[in-house]
């Protein structure tokens, strides 16, 4: 019984790690087109969300699959509560690069509006947010893990500084409200990536140290 347990767990291992890969690409491919005003890249982001959903599907089912056949317990049991939290996360993160790759779709149609360097900060911080997140996972590393929490209010601030910038933006010129709401809308969205993965980083120091730490720092 142990043997085939294991089995099945380090399947599951997989599954989530091949998730993890897949929905890491694609908020890449989203931030890049949105980035480049690149409309194939976009839609390559939106072509892959039933994939995306389609492995959730299937993480779900192992990891019920696992509970129903094993009765896991201590660290197994852990590890399964870990992964079924973590692969709705995933499949959410990946709903919105497909918001932001349909944003940029439209950006890419309107006058380029003018950013400032936070912009890049955000994504830059986002971007890292969701790989070391994914990396505290795989080695479950909860030291890494905690990082990535901490650096979730620095998400928030750029976001609203944004939101303020994009204010001015269309209060001083008329023609960048529509690519400045569209840009708040992105930044929106990634706001929300950096929150999941934050979620992600929770679980993995559950998952590690068998401490619940949402709200907790």
């Amino acid at each position: 019984m142990a043997k085939h347990l294991q089995r099945d767990l380090d399947h599951l291992a997989k599954q989530l790690l091949t998730m993890g890969a897949m929905v890491e690409e694609a908020t890449n491919k989203a931030i890049h087109a949105l980035g480049r005003r690149n409309k194939s890249l976009a839609q390559e982001v939106t072509a892959g969300d039933d994939a995306i959903n389609d492995q959730e599907n299937q993480i779900e089912e192992s990891a019920l699959k696992i509970l129903a056949l094993h009765q896991p317990v201590a660290t197994d049991l852990r590890f399964i509560i870990t992964a079924l939290k973590v692969n709705n996360d995933l499949e959410r993160i990946g709903d919105h690069a497909v918001a932001i790759a349909e944003r940029a779709e439209t950006l890419a149609d309107l006058e380029p509006v003018p950013l400032p360097d936070e912009f890049q900060k955000l994504v830059a911080v986002v971007q890292k947010m969701v790989h070391d997140s994914l990396n505290a996972l795989v080695e479950r590393d909860a030291s890494l893990a905690r990082s990535v929490c901490m650096v979730d209010d620095e998400v928030d601030r750029i976001h609203r500084f944004m939101y303020s910038a994009m204010q001015h933006v269309m209060r001083e010129d008329n023609r960048f409200i529509e690519p400045a709401i569209n840009t708040i809308s992105a930044t929106r969205h990634m706001e929300r990536i950096a929150d999941l993965a934050t979620n992600i980083a929770e679980d993995v120091v559950f998952m590690v140290e068998g401490e619940i730490l949402r709200h907790n720092y």
